[in-house]
C-alpha cells in the first residue's frame, strides 16, 4: 500500500492487517541499474542524498518492506491501495513489475471513493474508515494483460522512454484510471524544446502571480496540479529552483 500515513487508517478498519508500505518516491531519481541489488543501493544513495534517511535506514525500512513481495503464499489476495496520481502510479508499477513473477496469487487495485470532484486527487487521506472499507469492497481484479500493461508502463517509466509511454498510455484498463493524463502529466515535465517543464512553470507563474511563502505556493500548486502527488519536499525543491532563477523578493 501507499505509504505509512494509509497504514494507519487501515489500522482503524475491520479489513486484513497484513500490510505490505510503499515507502518509496520513484517519482524522483536515478532507476536505471543492471540489477535489483544495484537499483536498492542506487535508491538508498538518492534517498540519504535528499531527505534525511541515512542508507541503512533506507534498506532496513523501505527495501525490506518491498522484499516482502518475493515471498507473498501462493493462492494469496493481494490488494494494491494506491491512487491516480503520478507519485503513486509509479510506485504501483514499480510494484506491479515485482509481483510479476507470481503466478498464483491474485492481484487487485483498491481505487480511492471520490465524493467530489474537488476531492478528486485527495486519495484515501480525506476517507474514513466506512469508505476505506466500501473501497476494499469495490476492488478490481487484474487480468494478465492488466499486469502486462503495469509492467510495460514500469520499463517506460524506467527508462524515460516517453514515446513508449505515450502509446501505453492509451491503453484501456479497468485497473488505470487517468492513465493518459498521468502519463502526459509526466512527458510534460520534459518538454524537448528546453523550455520550462510544466511542474516549474506552475510554480513560476505561481510566484509571479500569486504569492512566494512557500505554504501557499504548495496549496495552490496542489489544488492546479494535484495529478502530480508532490509532496512538500518535492515541491521545495522546484520551489527554490524558481525562487533563485527569478530573484524573488
Amino acid at each position: 500500500m501507499n505509504g505509512d500515513c494509509l497504514a494507519e487508517q487501515l489500522r482503524q478498519t475491520k479489513i486484513n492487517q497484513d500490510f505490505v508500505i510503499c515507502r518509496e518516491c520513484l517519482i524522483e531519481g536515478d532507476l536505471i541499474a543492471d540489477n535489483m541489488a544495484d537499483f536498492w543501493k542506487l535508491r538508498a544513495r538518492f534517498i540519504a542524498d535528499t531527505f534525511t534517511i541515512s542508507m541503512e535506514d533506507y534498506l532496513r525500512k523501505s527495501k525490506a518492506e518491498f522484499e516482502k513481495l518475493n515471498s507473498i503464499p501462493e493462492n494469496s489476495e493481494v490488494c494494491l491501495w494506491f491512487e491516480n496520481d503520478l507519485f503513486c502510479q509509479t510506485n504501483m508499477w514499480f510494484v506491479i513489475s515485482m509481483l510479476s513473477n507470481h503466478k498464483k496469487i491474485k492481484i487487485y487495485r483498491v481505487f480511492p471513493i471520490v465524493k467530489s470532484s474537488a476531492d478528486f486527487w485527495n486519495g484515501f487521506g480525506i476517507s474514513d474508515a466506512e469508505e476505506l472499507e466500501q473501497a476494499y469492497f469495490s476492488k478490481v481484479q487484474f487480468t494478465k494483460n492488466d499486469l502486462k500493461l503495469g509492467r510495460e508502463l514500469w520499463i517506460a517509466y524506467q527508462n524515460s522512454d516517453f514515446s513508449k509511454l505515450g502509446e501505453l498510455a492509451r491503453s484501456q484498463s479497468k485497473c488505470f484510471e487517468c492513465l493518459e493524463e498521468v502519463c502526459r502529466a509526466h512527458i510534460d515535465r520534459f518538454p524537448k524544446d528546453g523550455t520550462l517543464g510544466r511542474p516549474d512553470r506552475v510554480v513560476k507563474e505561481i510566484l509571479e502571480t500569486v504569492s512566494t511563502e512557500f505554504e501557499t505556493v504548495f496549496a495552490e500548486f496542489s489544488i492546479r496540479e494535484g495529478i502530480y502527488g508532490f509532496g512538500d519536499v518535492q515541491l521545495k525543491r522546484i520551489y527554490d529552483r524558481q525562487m533563485q532563477s527569478g530573484k524573488h523578493a
